[in-house]
């Protein structure tokens, strides 16, 4: 099975760290449980990076168990462990439901613009995403496509995608190492 290394993930969270800010969120309805809070918040932190990984895993039509166990261990490691498997399930549910009743260009256009102001973020979802394309060993035209579509949106040119590209695919290599 292809995973990001631990240092990567960690570099990509101390990313996401360094920025300094959470994502605002809607205020709960008054009298909302602790679980309906926390979820608000782990949908507003890590929504659109499961999304964005959501994306590539359906781009070619099929979701592998490996994608799947790829983007469990990114949320996981990202958030410290602090997510449980029923919310990245209920992000991933979240996340085929609006790619089925909103279409997936709607849905890319969405996540790109929940992303494309952060810098940091953006480049973790890009991350995140090729390492879902990498996860079952080759990249479906589909996905080259959906990543060129994440690229593009994010506005992250060619240079520094291909550095980003590089990076997950050393990384991907020394692991099997």
């Amino acid at each position: 099975m292809i995973w990001l290394s631990n240092s990567t993930l960690g570099r990509l969270r101390d990313q996401l760290q360094a920025r300094g800010q959470r994502p605002s969120i809607v205020a709960p309805e008054p009298g909302a449980s602790p679980e309906t809070i926390e979820m608000l918040t782990v949908k507003a932190e890590y929504g659109p990076l499961a999304e964005a990984m959501y994306l590539m895993m359906s781009a070619d039509g099929k979701i592998s168990n490996d994608e799947r166990e790829v983007l469990k261990g990114a949320l996981r490691n990202l958030s410290g462990d602090a997510i449980r498997g029923a919310q990245i399930e209920m992000l991933l549910d979240e996340a085929t439901k609006l790619a089925a009743d909103e279409g997936r260009d709607a849905r890319m256009s969405a996540v790109v613009s929940a992303l494309h102001e952060d810098r940091a973020r953006a480049e973790v979802a890009f991350v995140l995403a090729s390492a879902i394309a990498f996860a079952d060993n080759a990249i479906a035209d589909e996905e080259n496509e959906t990543l060129n579509a994440f690229a593009e949106g994010l506005g992250i040119d060619e240079a520094r995608a291909n550095e980003l590209l590089d990076d997950v695919e050393k990384d991907l290599t020394a692991q099997k190492s």
